[in-house]
């Protein structure tokens, strides 16, 4: 696992750094997506996630779910093309798991991708994530995450 600026950035996950989500491909070939631990310390603490409803088709680098933090409303982008096949409704009840947890319980969508390989291709892993987060909080003045 990558850590930039006391940020967990799982190297082994997609990331559209811009946008500051993350994908994850599922043995099924669906895409787990959420946001990274750098959007969720950008926002605060998270009070609110509504996510997509199932069957509902989201478009590359649209909104898959929006979240509402005490200073911010905005939506989480779809790192890939696809149609939402689950949400996690655990969140209604503890938006907050998002801050706790982004890699893992706070999840947002699961997403079937319509072009997983054309998608993905854009997207940042392994090796290239830390420096490219890197990057982009210092071009942003960010001072890092808090412990």
């Amino acid at each position: 696992m990558a850590t930039v600026k006391g940020c967990n950035i799982p190297d082994d996950l997609y990331y559209n750094v811009d946008n500051n989500v993350w994908a994850r491909r599922e043995a099924d070939g669906t895409v787990t997506l959420g946001m990274t631990t750098y959007a969720a310390a950008l926002a605060g603490q998270i009070v609110s996630c509504t996510p997509k409803k199932v069957g509902r088709s989201v478009e590359q680098n649209k909104s898959a779910a929006t979240v509402e933090s005490g200073k911010w409303v905005g939506p989480v982008k779809a790192p890939v093309a696809g149609e939402v096949v689950a949400v996690n409704e655990a969140l209604a009840a503890s938006p907050a798991t998002v801050n706790a947890d982004p890699y893992g319980s706070g999840w947002m969508v699961r997403i079937k991708p319509n072009n997983w390989e054309a998608d993905s291709a854009a997207l940042v892993t392994g090796a290239a994530v830390a420096p490219a987060f890197e990057a982009k909080m210092n071009a942003e003045g960010f001072d890092g995450c808090q412990a």
